[in-house]
Formats: C-alpha cells, structure tokens, sequence
C-alpha cells in the first residue's frame, strides 16, 4: 500500500507530465499559428487569439512543470479551460472558412483552406493542462478527472487526439501526393500509437502497455524528426534558406510535426497512469 505521501509524490510527478507534454502541443501551436496567420495577413483580428491563448497555456504549463505541490492551481485551470475553448470555437471559425468558398465541402477547400484541424491542437493542450491539475488535486486518492479514472480518460482522449492528428497530416501529405516515401511515417506510426492507446484505456495487459509505451517513445521521436524533415523540405524549395522569408511561409510548416510528441508525452502519463511502470 503507498503512503499519502508517495500517492501525492506520484500524482505530481504525473501532473508533472501531463504539464509537460500540454506545453509542447501549446509551443507548436504558437508557431504554427503565428505562421499560418501571417501568412493569411491578420486579416481577422480573432487569428490573434491562438497566439495570445497558446503563448499562456505555454507558461503556465511551465509554471505546472515546475510546482511540486499536490494542489490544484487555480489560475493555470482557468488558462487551460480557456486554451480549450479557443480550440472548440477555432474549429467553428476554420469550419465556416472552408464552407463559405465556392463549392463549399470540396477537396480543394479542405486541402486549400484553413486547417480544419489545427485548432484541435490548443484544445487538446488545454484539456491535458486541465488534466494535469485535477491529477495534483486526486493526490491523495486514485486520481480522477471529471469523476472517472484519470489513465483510462487520457489514455483514450490521447489516442483519439493521435488519429485525428495523424488524419490532419495524412490529408495535407495526400495533398502533396506523398512524393517522399518518408511522408507515409506519421500516416502509420502515430495513428498504430492511437489505436494501442484506445486499447490500453480499455484494459489492455501489462505486456502490452510495456509494448504501447515502447511505441508511443517511437511516436515522440517521429514528432522531433519530421520538423526536420519539414526544415530538409524548405531547403528544397528556390533559394532554400537563403530565401528563409519566403520558403518558410510556403513550405512544410517547421512547428506542425511535434504535435505527435507532445501527444506522445500524454500518452505515456496517461500509461503511467494506468499503473504501467509509473516510475518508468
């Protein structure tokens, strides 16, 4: 049986996790956003939102991953909840900008259009910093968020956020014709990460959470690498680097791919969580 003391001590270091892998999602939503929305010239003052809501989120996320105390912080939920209802009414607002273009839901405006995926990724910072918070506040007990047991949730809501990401990336690689075989990697591994995690939720065996964890390390890796990836792709576009102004706007977005890291990172709270080597 663990002490008080050890269940608060496993409880932070959960939300510690959970800070950690929500930070890195609101990190690659700041630049992508900031670099999406450049490019679309600020034309609504609402694109300035993301960047405001991702660059809080950020910092309380650093302030989460640095707090050892067992308690629920007030302001850092509030930011949080806030971070996901920016991601829930993003999601209206590239909605309407796709069903507004000629032809409405049409693959061109899908492929063309904004994102209509991308804010899924601050919504799903802020619910995992929310997370985070009920975990601390749990410490004395078996940590719950909204009422029910904190791994299976997470485990379940970081699998489904892997295969909507994985989609949101398949569709834009679809749209440059997967011409690099590598183009196929977050179109397999990360969404494998999502289907091993939805079984983990449901009560998969030790064996195979140690293999989901396994796979999710590989996830995590895949995030990091397609960024360079991504660098390698804006080298190829005229001028490379040299014309970085122009090549960044218009080439693979640099911040996109560690989404699937920061996914991953919750993915393995959520594993520990479930009891799956907590202290691994």
């Amino acid at each position: 049986m663990k002490t008080t003391a050890a269940k608060a001590e496993a409880a932070v270091r959960s939300a510690h996790r959970l800070n950690t892998a929500s930070g890195v999602l609101a990190l690659s939503v700041l630049l992508d956003s900031a670099l999406e929305h450049y490019r679309g010239s600020f034309k609504n003052r609402a694109m300035y939102t993301p960047l405001a809501v991702s660059t809080l989120a950020l910092g309380v996320s650093a302030h989460g991953t640095r707090d050892t105390k067992p308690l629920a912080h007030r302001a850092r939920r509030g930011v949080c909840i806030a971070a996901a209802i920016t991601g829930v009414v993003g999601t209206g607002f590239h909605l309407y900008n796709i069903l507004k273009r000629p032809g409405r839901l049409a693959w061109q405006n899908v492929f063309y259009g904004a994102p209509i995926g991308a804010p899924t990724a601050i919504l799903l910072a802020g619910l995992l910093g929310a997370a985070a918070e009920e975990v601390r506040h749990g410490a004395r007990g078996k940590p719950l968020v909204l009422g029910r047991p904190a791994g299976p949730l997470l485990a379940a809501v970081t699998g489904i956020g892997l295969l909507g990401t994985a989609g949101e990336a398949g569709l834009l690689h679809f749209r440059g014709a997967f011409h690099n075989p590598a183009m196929l990697v977050p179109v397999t591994i990360p969404p494998a990460a999502g289907v091993l995690l939805l079984k983990a939720a449901a009560g998969a065996s030790p064996r195979m959470n140690r293999f989901t964890r396994g796979w999710l390390r590989m996830t995590a890796a895949v995030g990091l690498i397609g960024s360079l990836f991504h660098a390698w792709g804006v080298q190829r576009n005229m001028g490379g680097w040299r014309n970085w102004s122009q090549n960044v706007l218009n080439g693979p977005p640099l911040p996109a791919p560690p989404s699937f890291t920061g996914l991953a990172l919750a993915g393995l709270a959520a594993l520990g969580l479930l009891g799956a080597r907590p202290h691994g």
